[in-house]
């Protein structure tokens, strides 16, 4: 019998490998916090490098432009949170409602566990929603996804009469993501006096009550 040939031997992760991943890690955090609080027109790549803790140079080295970095946490963004989230429906079941209770409440635990991602997406939204350009593309692009998944599971809904059918679906979905943007950043804005169970327990009750067929 022949022998089959042995696995290659997994790649060697390098001193030099790991500080350059840290690296571009400090830089895309420092990045983040600032588009957030700032804006993205307003910060620098000044700033960002000061935020960071290195220099000018070094942001140049990593990335060639701010635009490049910016589209890097948007890779990420989409990688962690979106994706995340339409698989996590994806697996639920088997009804549509079981598929929105897990839309709200994966998007609501992405919230606490990466709300920096989830608040950076929605302000870049805004930020570019009236430019033409990649970033603009790009951002629209990953928005479509969780517009293409609300849609889904609300005609999913309908078709099984789970769901109200006196609304058009692409209208009912928009008002989910409605909720579900506001509600995020009424968090983000009054976090000190609000209880988070309970602000994600009345998006689900107005969400599903909202959706309930008549």
């Amino acid at each position: 019998m022949p022998r089959s040939s042995p696995s290659p031997a997994p790649p060697r992760v390098t001193k030099k490998t790991l500080q350059r991943e840290a690296s571009i890690d400090r830089l895309t955090d420092a990045a983040a916090r600032l588009f957030v609080s700032q804006g993205y027109r307003a910060t620098t790549l000044e700033q960002i490098a000061s935020e960071a803790g290195y220099t000018k140079g070094i942001v140049y080295f990593h990335f060639r432009s701010k635009t490049a970095l910016l589209m890097t946490l948007l890779d990420r963004i989409e990688r962690h949170v979106v994706d995340e989230v339409v698989a996590r429906v994806a697996a639920a079941g088997p009804s549509a409602v079981d598929q929105m209770v897990m839309f709200l409440h994966t998007q609501a635990a992405l919230g606490v566990e990466r709300s920096g991602d989830v608040l950076l997406l929605l302000i870049m939204s805004m930020e570019f929603g009236d430019r033409e350009g990649e970033v603009s593309e790009r951002v629209a692009a990953i928005y479509s996804k969780l517009h293409e998944l609300t849609e889904r599971v609300v005609r999913a809904g309908q078709k099984a009469r789970e769901f109200r059918s006196d609304v058009a679906a692409r209208e009912l979905a928009v008002m989910v993501m409605a909720v579900h943007d506001g509600t995020f950043l009424e968090w983000h804005r009054r976090k000190a006096q609000l209880d988070g169970r309970q602000l994600v327990r009345a998006m689900r009750v107005l969400v599903l009550d909202g959706l309930a067929a008549r």
